[in-house]
């Protein structure tokens, strides 16, 4: 592990490192791991992103502010966030996790970077956690597009067949692994007359569907 390279690419300095190497501990390492600190990462990324919008889109409503920060901040972009990040390879796990693949495990990620935000916070104040979300978040807040980004990505993929009257997508469930309480499904969806074929990963089906649909989604609108 070696945190000052996590403290660079998240762009904070900390004045206490204990709390940078408790947000990089799993609950499986030991007693004093950084499921408390992401609690308090969880509200300020919320708080964080939600006023970003807020200022950037004067003229949403309530209701479409919240479809935005949902699609925004959700375990999708934080887990895609701490591979940016490189996480992995910096988290402290227990030999049974390190086993079972949980440096790599799309949960254990996004909970860390949330963990990340709540160290910084406690260790430099609200404007040092904020200048972090804004670094970790800012390609996806520039190209945020109110008409679209409230819509989950299968209901953009549906409506987008629809409208070029092509059979909808198929979900298929290709595996469900690991143990009861911390599964990862993964799905295929197939656009069949695109030629497009994607597989997604998540927490539950539904999310691995969405994971799926996204990929299919940014493929169909890039030709």
């Amino acid at each position: 592990m070696d945190p000052d390279t996590v403290s660079a690419r998240i762009g904070h300095c900390f004045q206490q490192p204990g709390l940078l190497q408790r947000a990089l501990t799993h609950r499986s390492f030991g007693a004093t791991h950084n499921e408390r600190l992401e609690f308090l990462g969880d509200s300020i990324v919320n708080c964080a992103v939600a006023l970003e919008l807020y200022v950037k889109f004067p003229e949403l409503s309530e209701g479409e502010l919240s479809r935005l920060r949902a699609n925004l901040v959700n375990q999708h972009s934080l887990h895609r966030i701490a591979l940016e990040l490189r996480l992995g390879e910096h988290l402290r796990l227990g030999e049974g996790e390190v086993k079972s693949g949980g440096a790599e495990r799309p949960s254990i990620l996004a909970d860390c970077v949330e963990a990340l935000i709540g160290a910084t916070l406690l260790d430099g104040g609200f404007g040092a956690a904020q200048a972090v979300v804004r670094k970790l978040f800012a390609s996806d807040l520039a190209a945020i597009d109110p008409k679209v980004s409230g819509k989950d990505p299968k209901t953009l993929l549906q409506e987008f067949a629809q409208g070029k009257a092509m059979a909808l997508p198929v979900y298929t469930l290709l595996a469900t692994r690991g143990h009861a309480h911390s599964q990862t499904f993964e799905v295929q969806c197939v656009l069949e007359v695109c030629g497009i074929r994607t597989e997604g990963q998540g927490v539950s089906r539904r999310a691995a569907e969405q994971d799926a649909a996204r990929k299919a989604y940014e493929q169909v609108t890039r030709t």
